[in-house]
């Protein structure tokens, strides 16, 4: 099978080579999944250029990178139940804590990281769930609800940002408030269904935010760090904060007695670590929104497997709206 891989950390274009490898062995719990797509996360370029937990050290002696991908199901193992070859699905994890991820022809992974794909689910759109659409799921819900409320998602416009707000929006929230930097970025919050999109650089953020509600319910936020300001003085009563990035601030100091004073509930997550019973909660709600069409696909663009470097460069240059995937066909 054809597959990318690197055996040092670096620049894309110095480390990231595509070459035949083996065909992966399906263990007694494993799928063999021949797969389509390869989606391209921030989290995914990050580990191969060493900016991520652990640098420059390489996990294995080689890696297949990705997280995300979706295929066929090729072959089961002895100890496999709920899947049969011929079944669409996706993965996850593919790349965490493993050295074969998806950026691969095929990849053979355990059986509680397959899930099946709904029928009216592209490929394309299962190699973007893994980690974009389950951490918007993940985080949206971390409020007991949102039903006839007001959420606040910073981001809007990025890819899980934008998750996010058809996520909020199938759950009935009321009122959706983004913020995001370039036209491009609001231009697709806005397209995505937020009722009010506001220039993320705006001098007094938090007197914009107020302008559109009495105080924020619930907020999903990817750099909460710099953002913890604003926070303090936006958020309502009793309200919670869902938290999955603050690399611009990693060491956040926050106004505690604005959070204390109005009994703010703060969670940070990573879908990565989720435990079964969770992950199995969330997996379902990602299930019941792509069949009610509730949550769309956004890619800004498909590359072959032979241009994996260049994909990689895309991502880190930002300035796009949607995933980036990987064609394995």
């Amino acid at each position: 099978m054809r597959a990318a891989s690197y055996t040092a950390k670096g620049s894309a274009r110095d480390v990231l080579t595509v070459s035949d490898h083996p065909v992966p062995e399906c263990g007694a719990s494993d799928v063999l999944i021949r797969l389509h797509y390869s989606g391209i996360n921030p989290s995914d370029v990050k580990m191969r250029a060493g900016q991520s937990l652990g640098g420059m050290t390489m996990p294995f002696p080689q890696v297949i990178p990705h997280s995300d991908g979706a295929g066929v199901v090729e072959q089961i193992g002895d100890d496999v139940t709920g899947f049969a070859p011929g079944d669409r699905v996706y993965v996850f994890n593919g790349g965490f804590k493993r050295a074969h991820g998806t950026a691969a022809e095929y990849i053979a992974i355990d059986q509680s990281q397959v899930i099946p794909l709904p029928d009216n689910t592209s490929f394309q759109h299962g190699a973007c769930l893994g980690i974009p659409a389950m951490t918007a799921v993940h985080a949206v819900t971390r409020a007991p609800s949102i039903d006839g409320k007001t959420v606040l998602i910073s981001s809007g416009g990025g890819v899980v940002g934008r998750y996010c707000i058809e996520v909020a929006r199938a759950l009935g929230a009321a009122r959706i408030i983004t913020t995001a930097s370039s036209e491009l970025s609001q231009s697709t919050a806005r397209n995505a269904g937020a009722d009010v999109v506001l220039d993320y650089n705006s001098p007094d953020l938090a007197r914009a935010i107020l302008d559109h509600c009495d105080g924020v319910d619930h907020a999903v936020e990817a750099e909460f760090g710099l953002n913890a300001d604003t926070l303090g003085q936006v958020m309502a009563t009793n309200s919670s904060i869902a938290a999955y990035g603050s690399a611009l601030n990693k060491t956040p100091q926050i106004p505690f007695y604005d959070f204390m004073f109005k009994n703010i509930t703060i969670h940070t997550l990573l879908v990565y670590l989720l435990d079964a019973e969770t992950r199995a909660q969330d997996v379902a709600m990602i299930h019941d929104l792509l069949t009610r069409d509730a949550i769309s696909a956004n890619i800004a663009d498909i590359l072959p497997l032979d241009d994996a470097a260049i994909a990689h460069e895309k991502v880190e240059a930002g300035g796009k709206s949607g995933s980036i995937l990987l064609d394995l066909t």
